[in-house]
């Protein structure tokens, strides 16, 4: 079973890998965006941490929807917003129960996803996050691991796709070729359940 203690542990999985990646989110930004996804996520991740020391929020669904409150509140552009929502819908739709399975939260993570998908008028294929979301939530019934790899190995497909939502559309053909930076940081929120696990 799932508790309090263990979103907290995932947020903070996620703030320290997100650290770790900065630089190469920042570059596969650089590259079809505006350069800035790296820096604004570490920050958005790391008020993350910093309000959950603050407080703590006694069931799952209160330590997603605080954290999804942070993000929205102090990261600007599209992901501050994205996973804003993708948090606290998730959260919402785990309710007030003190402890969750893991089935369950794959069932509240799949209405994250789609709150996400309603929010930026995404579906997979277009080259987002959710290419990476969407895979992992389907993995999520089987273990931590595969819903890991299966966000990566969604990452990783949308190099030979072309944009088709968010600033990398702008390009067109020329984002192909390119991994999607937030496909990429998806896939590090869904491998830091596997260490939140641990």
């Amino acid at each position: 079973m799932l508790d309090a203690a263990f979103m907290s542990r995932w947020m903070s999985a996620t703030a320290a890998s997100v650290s770790r990646e900065e630089t190469r989110l920042t570059d596969l930004d650089s590259a079809i965006g505006d350069a800035d996804h790296g820096a604004n996520l570490r920050r958005g991740f790391t008020a993350v941490t910093a309000a959950l020391d603050k407080e703590t929020p006694d069931t799952p669904g209160a330590v997603l929807a605080l954290a999804g409150r942070r993000l929205i509140s102090t990261v600007g552009g599209a992901s501050g917003p994205l996973y804003g929502t993708l948090l606290r819908s998730t959260g919402k739709a785990l309710g007030d129960t003190a402890e969750v399975t893991r089935a369950q939260l794959a069932e509240a993570l799949g209405a994250g996803v789609a709150a996400v998908a309603r929010l930026g008028g995404a579906a997979a294929g277009d080259k987002t996050m959710l290419d990476a979301l969407e895979p992992a939530v389907e993995a999520l019934g089987t273990s931590f691991a595969a819903a890991a790899a299966a966000a990566e190995a969604g990452a990783l497909a949308t190099v030979p796709l072309r944009a088709r939502k968010g600033r990398a559309s702008y390009l067109g053909e020329r984002s192909v070729g390119h991994r999607d930076p937030g496909a990429t940081s998806a896939a590090l929120l869904v491998g830091a359940l596997v260490e939140a696990a641990a």
